[in-house]
């Protein structure tokens, strides 16, 4: 019962410190002028591998909230990527928007708990920079743009103001830019507040 009540009591404190970094300016959601970068992801992965692979698709439905909200009531020139609600200037979200702003998002948190179970015969250090890198570089990036490709091709273009055949590259350029330094900023986070945290929680 004990431990039911320490493993609730810490998937409370990641959803919350996930709302907080949400609403505070510039902190959760860094304005790119077209895009959003985002350090969200960072406790969804850290929920993952401290807690569970359940707790971590929680705090990454709160993400994928989070996203969804944000881009309905403050867009920007991609927000139809992540809220039906959004439509301007002809280009408008749908229902797959719904898809790209929670799924990658869950299975940021999900994955996360599952790749840090399965690199059980790593040094720890090693779990957590290659668990960091992949639940940021493939699921809170690559797939969220392949998504994106998949879905909204023409909007996309549109939105940039590109021609359709260099929506690839365009994509390409922010998983590969963006990317990369979100998931060297997540690597470098989550290993620092994951011994930090180990401590805390062992002594617990």
């Amino acid at each position: 019962m004990t431990n039911k009540i320490h493993d609730f009591t810490y998937l409370t404190l990641f959803i919350a410190i996930e709302i907080v970094i949400s609403v505070v300016p510039f902190l959760g959601f860094i304005p790119l002028g077209f895009i959003n970068a985002t350090t969200l992801h960072i406790p969804v992965i850290l929920a993952g591998i401290l807690l569970s692979k359940k707790d971590g698709a929680i705090v990454g439905f709160v993400f994928g909230m989070a996203s969804f909200l944000k881009s309905t009531f403050e867009p920007n020139l991609t927000s139809f990527l992540f809220s039906p609600f959004y439509s301007l200037g002809g280009i408008s979200g749908n229902l797959a928007s719904l898809l790209i702003a929670f799924v990658p998002r869950i299975l940021v948190g999900y994955m996360s708990g599952l790749i840090f179970e399965k690199l059980k015969k790593c040094r720890e250090n090693t779990k957590v920079l290659v668990t960091s890198f992949i639940a940021s570089f493939v699921f809170n990036t690559s797939m969220v743009m392949g998504m994106a490709f998949i879905f909204f091709k023409e909007s996309y273009a549109m939105a940039m103001g590109i021609s359709g055949d260099l929506v690839f590259k365009a994509i390409m350029t922010v998983i590969f830019t963006n990317g990369i330094v979100e998931a060297v900023i997540s690597m470098i986070i989550v290993l620092a507040v994951y011994k930090a945290a180990k401590k805390i929680m062992k002594g617990v």
